[in-house]
């Protein structure tokens, strides 16, 4: 793996879902403290970027009133516009202090849905800087992480996806995902082993799951 061709996809690492406070943090702060995901990810972009890695934020938001949205939302749509998150100029929205982007990061724009690809220009801009390889990390583990991932194995790339860095509503939701889904459609692997590739210490061979 070229560090070069590699980019880390950091899934809505926002206040509503990473910090006390934000509208859906205590629906996932069980599993991310059991997978220590903050911390997890914090040592793992510092990481990456001294490797020149490529560190993508793609973060969801809204118009105040949902304008993006359809007047009847249903589903975990339904959840954003009850609860009244992730509007725009709220802290809700905005990046976790702790994993706020750095010069050289890019922030993706337009996420108005599940997969961290549809109404955003995310394909374009990896294509455009030669990357072939996609870590994905986030939230929710069964939801934007598992719809993005499922994108990025159809669109061609190599996806890894980063089992000690995401969150999920419940740890029954966040373990099937990984045990059953990820390893359909990426290479799942914790964050240190992710970072024993990147420093050349490990081989990554991609295999995931086959039919039976």
């Amino acid at each position: 793996m070229k560090t070069s061709e590699t980019a880390i996809v950091l899934i809505e690492f926002q206040n509503d879902f990473t910090s006390e406070g934000g509208i859906f943090h205590d629906g996932v702060k069980e599993v991310m403290e059991k997978t220590n995901m903050l911390q997890n990810v914090e040592v793992l972009t510092k990481a990456a970027r001294s490797n020149g890695v490529q560190v993508i934020h793609v973060p969801i938001s809204f118009a105040e009133n949902y304008a993006e949205l359809t007047s009847t939302p249903y589903g975990i749509l339904k959840g954003v516009v009850d609860n009244g998150a992730f509007k725009k100029t709220t802290w809700g929205s905005k990046i976790v202090d702790s994993l706020a982007p750095e010069q050289g990061d890019i922030v993706i724009e337009g996420k108005r849905g599940l997969c961290g690809f549809h109404s955003t220009n995310l394909d374009f801009i990896l294509r455009s800087k030669g990357i072939k390889n996609v870590a994905l990390a986030g939230f929710l583990t069964n939801c934007c992480v598992e719809s993005t991932m499922r994108t990025a194995y159809e669109n061609g790339y190599n996806v890894i996806t980063l089992t000690d860095c995401c969150a999920g509503l419940s740890i029954e939701e966040h373990d099937n995902a990984i045990a059953k889904d990820f390893p359909m459609f990426s290479e799942p692997m914790d964050s240190h082993s992710f970072q024993d590739v990147l420093a050349g210490e490990k081989e990554l061979v991609l295999e995931g799951k086959a039919y039976d």
